[in-house]
């Protein structure tokens, strides 16, 4: 009876909660010009027509649970009036950055070489620590956390180069 009582109690209120969710919205603005916004009807206060939000997630409002095949967005048309680089121009644009993409790949390259380095250094060298009466005890916590931050550094350098080789890649 009780497992019947709970699932129906479940049941309900997952049908009701969704109503109690949506609220009001009101914009107040004092006389010094300071703006509330409150689901609670303040006395001068406007209330605001919005729409629901979006709740689909990047499915596209389908019902499939995102499955459905994607398409590329659109482009619309340059208008007439945009301002025009002539090629050489955009190539000389595209060389200079470029160099400034490798100058910076190179950097992360020495970057990630030296992070390489002080983690292979820290794990040579294990924390420790003095006992009152004199032994040398290691401190696992410690090492493991210095560990984790020098291998975050190592992964975040090795992320910056793939960034950098891909977006090389995409420049014509």
């Amino acid at each position: 009876m009780t497992k019947h009582f709970t699932f129906l109690s479940i049941l309900l209120a997952a049908f009701l909660l969704p109503q109690f969710a949506f609220a009001e919205i009101y914009k107040h603005v004092d006389a010094d010009g300071r703006i509330t916004y409150s689901n609670v009807k303040i006395k001068g206060a406007k209330k605001l027509a919005l729409e629901p939000a979006d709740t689909s997630f990047g499915t596209g409002g389908s019902t499939d649970g995102g499955e459905a095949r994607r398409t590329p967005a659109t482009r619309a048309a340059t208008p007439a009036n945009f301002p025009k680089v002539d090629a050489g121009t955009q190539n000389q644009r595209d060389s200079k950055r470029r160099d400034i993409l490798q100058s910076e790949l190179d950097a992360e390259r020495i970057a990630l070489e030296d992070a390489k380095k002080a983690y292979a250094e820290g794990e040579a060298k294990p924390e420790v620590f003095r006992t009152k009466d004199g032994k040398t005890l290691r401190n696992v916590p410690k090492f493991q956390e210095k560990m984790k931050s020098l291998q975050a550094e190592v992964d975040a350098h090795q992320r910056n180069i793939e960034l950098l080789e891909k977006e090389i890649s995409n420049i014509n």
